[in-house]
């Protein structure tokens, strides 16, 4: 099958999203929604986002709490998978006015989301069937995103509390590999039904556990070669979950979603590495190193899961990832 166009026809309306199984298979192995919002889509399951979800998503606020989901730009210090710290200069005008810069600021060194350009479907493709030319000239980039932010229904999985109360040993610095079964049986703690768009939250306690840790763990951990963190499994059976219950972007606590390491060494496996499949191949959103403690306190403390999220991702034309700005409102 040709990948640049994978058999779907846009209309006015949002066409009805099929099963995974129903989904064209890329070269890949992978089933992909290319083409299914429109030949030039940059947005992804975004889309599924407009008027009528905002308002379903404010029907979530009741006591009209805010609940800031970012973690301080300096929390991860020094930054995950090797990245600079970056610096700040303070510049003191003739006028005594303050002005700063900043220097080696990656914008995904934090709470961060990571744009549909920032992995490949496979080597050469990416989503929409976007080549790396392509990419690299600002197509799949951040600003797309940004210029019609991110407004949704959040719902909030506690993956962690779910296996401490089950019973599992559990530890979020280790590379604990999440089931369906165990999204399925949070989802159910939690008493919520999946709704089209959905934010998915996923708590694993990995920021807070980051938080606990010297000086010389932390410095440790910084090469991706020492590092750990438990995430979704990678498999296909993962990837059609989170394709059948239609959210739009997945979220958590953690250094990327799924389980760290990643299949890196098994290019065999297409699913090895689950960004491939979420990103490339369905469009879906992806939000991590994100700050949900309080956020669940309050879950736990009142039993709602469900918040109205929203998110103004940086502006850069061509970025392939931005701060998160997020903030849940109950």
């Amino acid at each position: 099958m040709n990948d640049e166009r994978l058999g779907y026809e846009m209309s006015s309306e949002l066409p009805d999203l099929p099963d995974y199984d129903e989904l064209p298979k890329t070269d890949f192995g992978i089933g992909a929604s290319w083409g299914m919002f429109g030949q030039s889509d940059e947005d992804g399951l975004l889309n599924l986002h407009g008027p009528a979800t905002t308002l379903q998503a404010a029907q979530s606020i009741v006591t009209g709490e805010v609940i800031r989901l970012d973690v301080p730009l300096d929390f991860f210090d020094p930054p995950l998978y090797g990245r600079p710290r970056y610096t700040r200069d303070t510049v003191v005008t003739e006028n005594g006015s303050v002005d700063e810069s900043y220097s080696a600021l990656n914008p995904q060194s934090s709470s961060q989301w990571d744009a549909l350009s920032h992995v490949a479907a496979y080597p050469g493709k990416y989503y929409n069937g976007a080549t790396l030319d392509e990419v690299l000239e600002g197509r799949n980039s951040i600003a797309s995103w940004a210029r019609r932010g991110i407004v949704g229904r959040g719902v909030l999985l506690d993956l962690q509390r779910d296996a401490e109360l089950n019973g599992q040993p559990y530890d979020p610095g280790s590379p604990h590999a999440f089931s369906v079964a165990d999204l399925e049986r949070a989802r159910q703690r939690a008493g919520v039904e999946f709704r089209r768009g959905d934010i998915i939250l996923l708590r694993t306690g990995f920021a807070a556990w980051y938080a606990d840790l010297g000086t010389d763990e932390r410095q440790r951990i910084s090469d991706r070669a020492n590092m750990a963190a438990a995430g979704l499994e990678h498999t296909e059976e993962m990837a059609r979950y989170l394709w059948n219950i239609h959210c739009s972007a997945i979220v958590s606590d953690t250094p990327c979603v799924e389980v760290f390491p990643m299949g890196h060494s098994s290019p065999e496996s297409p699913f090895g590495i689950l960004h491939r499949a979420l990103l490339g191949h369905f469009g879906m959103a992806i939000g991590e190193l994100w700050w949900l403690e309080e956020l669940a306190a309050r879950s736990h403390d009142d039993g709602r899961a469900t918040c109205m999220l929203v998110s103004a991702p940086l502006y850069a034309p061509g970025g392939v990832g931005s701060m998160a700005n997020a903030l849940a409102i109950r």
